[in-house]
């Protein structure tokens, strides 16, 4: 874990475990600089500490993009979950970091967890302010139901298409990922007049040069789950999705997905990261010198973190979050952080990452500075 740390952190990292249940979890709060620790928890089988690490940390960048007050942290689970025993194991996962929750960290969803699985944390707890992404019959501001992340995709592109002059009506877009995120990107997407043509999920990709019904997928997610797309006709493999010939890419499932191989051939000139960490730094590098522009990961994302924010400040108020505030919001920060990490991008002559990881840098570090945690000129 010391191989973790560096100058920004992470500031502490909780290893738990419960005899009773097999549960393996870990928090990793990354940096508190700009207020307490705040991050989705996220449950897999092949869940990693360094995997939790990396997400913390693009959680530190991610609040400081959008200029709110919170840092970056993550918490997840190691195991499956589909298992019939996943609320025991979400319920000793939440008394075993009793100690944290909700004074350093609070509950939030990620891949494989769901509003249902925070109100267990609630639960557990005794404590309303112990997670966000409730549902809304408990007062809580549902993001997969609504669709938050995927809807500040979709504008995060759009304004991004629109600095590199690409005309986002009728522009060819491939989703790789088809849960939360990317079906309410493709909704929108569609909203704004571009046209999907491929789409995958862990069972395969449909593709459609000429343009997916993707108002027919959805239908087929609800009733079909991942399956939607054998169940829409001619699945191809998924990994296609992403080699189709596309202007724009979103990548909206896991870390990693785009390599050096696919950034070399691909036929997009932009890439919008709708996952957390989706393209490695080797393909990073070939995109920004083939002149690809990508929006980064915590630009691009940051929707459902704005719609934890206003969550974070209702978690003990009587009255609901209203959606249309968050949406606004969600609509007017993207646009703006897509635009200005483009434009700085180009004036600077650095790759979009570098580019605005050096805007969030900068406010983490003042905010570092001003509680003396590091030397004023350093």
């Amino acid at each position: 874990m010391f191989d973790l740390i560096d100058d920004w952190g992470p500031e502490k990292v909780v290893c738990v475990s419960d005899r009773k249940t097999g549960m393996r979890g870990v928090l990793v709060i990354d940096n508190s600089a700009r207020g307490m620790g705040k991050g989705g928890t996220r449950m897999s089988p092949t869940l990693t500490v360094r995997e939790v690490a990396r997400l913390a940390r693009t959680m530190t960048w991610k609040w400081a993009a959008v200029d709110l007050f919170h840092g970056g942290a993550k918490a997840g689970i190691l195991g499956d979950p589909g298992a019939p025993d996943k609320e025991a194991v979400l319920r000793a996962f939440a008394r075993a970091l009793a100690n944290e929750v909700p004074r350093e960290y609070v509950f939030g969803l990620d891949m494989g967890l769901s509003e249902k699985d925070a109100a267990v944390f609630v639960d557990e707890l005794g404590d309303r302010g112990a997670a966000v992404g409730l549902p809304r019959a408990l007062g809580g501001l549902p993001y997969d139901e609504l669709g938050v992340t995927g809807y500040g995709v979709a504008e995060a592109a759009d304004a991004a298409a629109r600095a590199i002059d690409l005309p986002i009506v009728g522009a060819r877009v491939a989703i790789q990922g088809f849960g939360a995120v990317g079906q309410a990107a493709a909704e929108r997407l569609v909203e704004l007049g571009a046209v999907i043509t491929a789409v995958s999920t862990a069972n395969g990709a449909v593709v459609d040069r000429g343009g997916l019904d993707v108002a027919r997928l959805v239908a087929l997610r609800a009733e079909h789950g991942d399956r939607c797309v054998h169940a829409y006709g001619s699945p191809v493999d998924a990994d296609q999705a992403l080699m189709t010939d596309a202007q724009i890419l979103v990548p909206a499932a896991r870390e990693d997905m785009i390599d050096k191989d696919l950034a070399k051939t691909t036929s997009a000139v932009l890439v919008v990261e709708g996952a957390n960490l989706p393209t490695t730094p080797a393909a990073r590098a070939i995109l920004h010198e083939r002149g690809v522009v990508v929006v980064p990961d915590f630009i691009a994302n940051a929707g459902g973190t704005i719609a934890a924010a206003h969550s974070m400040d209702a978690r003990y108020s009587p009255f609901p979050v209203v959606p249309d505030a968050v949406f606004a919001m969600i609509s007017a920060k993207m646009r703006e952080n897509a635009e200005t990490v483009v434009r700085e991008s180009r004036r600077l002559g650095l790759a979009t990452h570098l580019a605005a990881r050096a805007i969030a840098e900068d406010r983490v570090r003042r905010a570092m500075r001003l509680r003396g945690q590091v030397s004023a000129v350093g």
